[in-house]
């Protein structure tokens, strides 16, 4: 029995459209899998971040504890050694020794003072802040290092005029150390930039860029742990201190490449809402 054209032309038209809805569910279907593996990469990052957080958490805890600890003997033999040098005052060879031990005492007083930043206990004051002055206070620290390594520091006019929410004090702590280790990176006669950036809605990038050797891709996540560095003095506290008060005030830190070498770190934090 033949079909009549009438009734082949229907069939078409149910093939084309069962062609059609099938090819529309198999997009459906690839964008559902495609945004679930989205969402679980998602979680798995915000399941390292807990953890990572928990794990800083205990860690500052037992830090600021022996950094209390420590600090109150050295106090008494900050004393002591003051008490030291003025009864030494005819005996040169005697107070040399006394200032060394004043300098280790010092040295040690500074690191505890890292720990207990690190550990971040004090409550955090946060208002608007203009960025420029904070960065007059954190370039008049950072003259000594510069002067001393013939470096150079260049601060964009975008940066004095931002204002950001933040804790003033906190901020200025985390830009010193940015810079602090831009300078050690760069050496003899390098240069420095500060600059601001647009980040995502509601929140400004703080730039600290220098043209020294970089970090390797295999240090971008380890940079900012405590106690890790790749230099042969200091704490390996001062990033992971960065980290911290970027978290504390919602917002975060980045690292990568600058175009032209060397390193750029992004400050990300909130901008302030009547901007």
């Amino acid at each position: 029995m033949r079909t009549s054209v009438a009734e082949e032309r229907g069939l078409s038209e149910i093939l084309l459209v069962y062609n059609e809805t099938a090819e529309r569910l198999e997009q459906s279907h690839r964008r559902l899998t495609e945004e679930v593996a989205r969402l679980h990469r998602q979680l798995d990052q915000k399941n390292r971040e807990l953890t990572r957080k928990e794990r800083l958490a205990a860690l500052g805890e037992m830090a600021a504890g022996v950094a209390h600890e420590v600090r109150n003997p050295l106090g008494a033999i900050q004393l002591y050694t003051s008490m030291l040098d003025r009864d030494l005052a005819g005996m040169p060879s005697a107070r040399k020794i006394v200032g060394r031990i004043a300098a280790a005492v010092t040295s040690l007083d500074g690191i505890v003072s890292d720990i207990l930043a690190f550990a971040g206990n004090d409550r955090m004051q946060v208002h608007p802040v203009r960025l420029g002055e904070v960065l007059d206070e954190v370039l008049a620290l950072a003259a000594p290092q510069r002067d001393a390594q013939r470096a150079a520091i260049h601060v964009d006019a975008g940066a004095e005029s931002a204002v950001v929410a933040a804790d003033d004090r906190e901020l200025t702590r985390a830009l010193v150390n940015l810079v602090f280790n831009a300078l050690d990176a760069v050496g003899e006669g390098g240069a420095v930039w500060i600059r601001v950036v647009g980040a995502q809605a509601g929140f400004v990038g703080i730039v600290v860029a220098d043209d020294g050797p970089g970090v390797p891709p295999d240090l971008t996540q380890r940079i900012f742990n405590p106690f890790f560095t790749t230099k042969e003095t200091g704490t390996g506290l001062g990033l992971s201190i960065v980290h911290r008060i970027a978290e504390a005030h919602g917002g975060r830190i980045e690292v990568d490449r600058r175009e032209g070498g060397g390193a750029r770190f992004t400050l990300v934090l909130p901008r302030e809402k009547s901007e």
